[in-house]
């Protein structure tokens, strides 16, 4: 397994972890990982794939597949994952993040790290979620931020359900809340960052996330892109 140690077999097969960089896409990952095998082995064609999408505004782990290893990549996405999730309290997006500008803002006065506590369990569990208009979502062959950057809000992403295993505070510093969230595939944190504002009769986006884990893959063991390059080029 590709780590911070250890030689590759790419073509037989690797399972690579990467910290993914802000503003990179998954696909960026995928891209910039492929161009470097067939550039440092001469190969016409490598099989390369990602095991469960990060937002452009995330960081944290990605798990790359190549060789015969993709054919671990729905295996890899059904794992567990685990988020560090920064949350600004009284103020919504039509994101839930900072893709977009500040929408609507609210009162916070009357929020409290106990209160804040006492909204996880509806949070909990096995729950219906609905999706960000901004998200990867397929709805009628296009992604659901196709339609929303074009200002067709008309196709809302159908609701689904999400398995989330705990919550828990890192940090309270109002209107600022760092949250460690444990949930199942297919999650969305930015929803969870809407939720959890319209719980506390106020309103909260989503300011930062860092994926720490995948099942027992961790973060802590994952190489940058450039500690990656480096490897490959040597």
């Amino acid at each position: 397994m590709g780590t911070k140690e250890g030689k590759y077999d790419f073509i037989e097969g690797e399972i690579i972890l990467i910290d993914k960089p802000y503003r990179w896409t998954s696909f960026d990952v995928v891209k910039k990982i492929r161009k470097l095998i067939r550039y440092k082995y001469n190969l016409k064609k490598i099989k390369v794939g990602h095991a469960g999408t990060l937002d452009p505004l995330a960081t944290g782990l990605i798990i790359v597949c190549t060789g015969k290893m993709t054919k671990k990549i729905s295996e890899l996405q059904a794992l567990h994952k685990e988020y560090v999730a920064s949350i600004k309290l009284g103020e919504t997006t039509p994101s839930f993040d900072l893709e977009t500008e500040v929408d609507r803002k609210f009162e916070t006065s009357h929020i409290t790290r106990e209160l804040i506590e006492e909204t996880f369990p509806q949070f909990t569990g096995e729950i219906e979620q609905v999706p960000p208009l901004f998200s990867a979502k397929l709805i009628e062959g296009k992604r659901a931020y196709e339609y929303a950057r074009k200002g067709d809000n008309s196709k809302m992403p159908a609701s689904s359900k999400v398995k989330i295993y705990s919550i828990s505070i890192i940090k309270v510093d109002l209107p600022d809340v760092i949250l460690q969230i444990k949930c199942g595939k297919g999650t969305y944190i930015r929803s969870i960052a809407r939720d959890l504002g319209e719980s506390l009769n106020s309103g909260a986006h989503l300011t930062g996330l860092r994926r720490t884990a995948i099942g027992h893959y961790s973060v802590e063991k994952a190489l940058s892109m450039e500690e990656f390059e480096k490897k490959v080029a040597f």
